[in-house]
């Protein structure tokens, strides 16, 4: 799918992703829309914030709950351009996000389609509709041009 064809919010993830490229992060980026409206935008920033939460998911849903005054983020959908790990999968049941859009897969530490399958367990007590590979071509090549330019 070209750039150009992308909805919105995976392009303005796609631009946090390379504002956190900018900042010396790993290049993932967040944003959680409801009913159509931008609510929260945010980058990984691990390193900056010397916090190994501080995924760009997350980030992106305390800002969202902060800026609804709720926990929980009924209704809206959150779009990132790599698919969740188990933490940030974790978080997106407990705030039971509604739809999940992600771009590219993580064999290695994702935990929707790979790994854990966080959504996929009993005990988890929310999942949310998932839809994959949206900007899959953009995300997956700011992460290998990031890796591979620090080898």
């Amino acid at each position: 799918m070209s750039r150009w064809t992308l909805p919105e919010p995976m392009r303005l993830a796609l631009s946090e992703a390379k504002a956190g490229e900018s900042a010396g992060e790993v290049p993932i980026g967040a944003v959680v829309v409801k009913h159509g409206t931008v609510i929260a935008a945010a980058h990984n920033q691990p390193r900056g914030l010397h916090d190994p939460t501080a995924h760009a998911e997350l980030l992106a849903i305390r800002a969202a709950a902060l800026a609804l005054g709720n926990e929980r983020l009924d209704g809206c959908e959150l779009w990132v351009t790599l698919e969740p790990c188990a933490m940030c999968a974790g978080a997106i049941a407990h705030a039971r996000i509604d739809r999940l859009y992600y771009a590219a897969a993580d064999p290695k530490g994702g935990a929707v389609e790979h790994g854990a399958r966080v959504f996929e367990h009993e005990q988890c007590l929310h999942k949310p509709e998932v839809y994959s590979g949206m900007g899959e071509t953009e995300a997956g090549e700011l992460l290998r041009d990031f890796f591979s330019n620090r080898r």
